[in-house]
């Protein structure tokens, strides 16, 4: 693999996994367009491993809040802001128990989607129509309590379809049930901590029968940092352009790119 081609595979990583354009999708794009070849299982998972040192990175006062947060409660120590950062534990966990069900058990069904192009530029359309569609929603006075989390884990459990994305589907949903689009975000980044470390975590297994190469170590450090820098970025931005209720821009960009890509596969081949 080349370090460019390494660098571009970060970038796209990072700045994919959490703007609403969805990741699986480009990085199936990007493998068919640009003529991509497989990067290997190393490399994915450090990739990975860089979006998730950028989440750390941003929410680094919520992170360190919400681990504190069970052991002053189990004291009777925690004041109302920790109280509230266990209930946001719970409501995590709650969130994660939808995508564990399905990478259990259909795992392997979801994976023989990926080399279907039609199917990803089916559900990039579907991530347009929604992102469009946020700036006609209402927040109201709703809190984010379980079965809300357990509603946006559904939405991000069904996110494993390439083309769909994940970052845009939970957002959608904790806005479409009222909750405060800037504290959706905010959830919707801190839960995909557990679905990112567990994707790392399985392929992991694998990864140390076969251990990267000495040359192959440059390539996966370059990836690696290029995934975290961009991820960082994206987070940075999303939390901007939600604050100002923009995400349909986002959505403009998906359905443009599914049409284009829904034409030419169709029509044109």
């Amino acid at each position: 693999m080349e370090i460019l081609k390494a660098i571009v595979l970060g970038a796209l990583q990072g700045l994919t996994e959490f703007l609403p354009i969805s990741s699986s999708g480009h990085l199936v794009l990007a493998s068919k367009l640009l003529n991509f070849q497989e990067q290997g299982l190393a490399f994915d998972v450090f990739v990975h491993l860089g979006t998730l040192v950028s989440i750390c990175i941003v929410f680094r006062k919520e992170l360190t809040a919400m681990v504190v947060a069970p052991l002053a409660v189990f004291r009777g120590q925690a004041d109302d802001e920790l109280k509230r950062y266990y209930q946001w534990d719970i409501y995590v966990i709650v969130a994660t128990l939808p995508a564990v069900v399905i990478g259990l058990f259909l795992k392997s069904s979801i994976e023989q989607l990926f080399g279907n192009i039609l199917l990803v530029y089916s559900m990039l359309f579907i991530t347009g129509i929604i992102m469009t569609v946020t700036p006609y929603l209402k927040e109201t006075s709703v809190k984010l309590n379980c079965p809300r989390a357990l509603a946006i884990g559904c939405a991000q459990a069904m996110a494993i379809f390439p083309g769909l994305s994940r970052s845009g589907s939970t957002i959608f949903m904790g806005m479409l049930l009222g909750v405060n689009r800037e504290t959706v975000a905010r959830f919707s980044f801190i839960m995909s901590i557990p679905a990112i470390l567990g994707a790392v975590v399985l392929q992991s297994k694998e990864l140390i029968v076969n251990p990267p190469t000495a040359d192959s170590l440059v390539m996966i450090l370059a990836g690696t940092a290029t995934s975290a820098v961009c991820g960082y970025l994206a987070i940075i931005l999303l939390l901007g352009v939600i604050r100002r209720n923009r995400l349909q821009y986002f959505g403009y960009y998906c359905l443009v790119l599914a049409s284009g890509g829904l034409f030419y596969t169709l029509i044109l081949t």
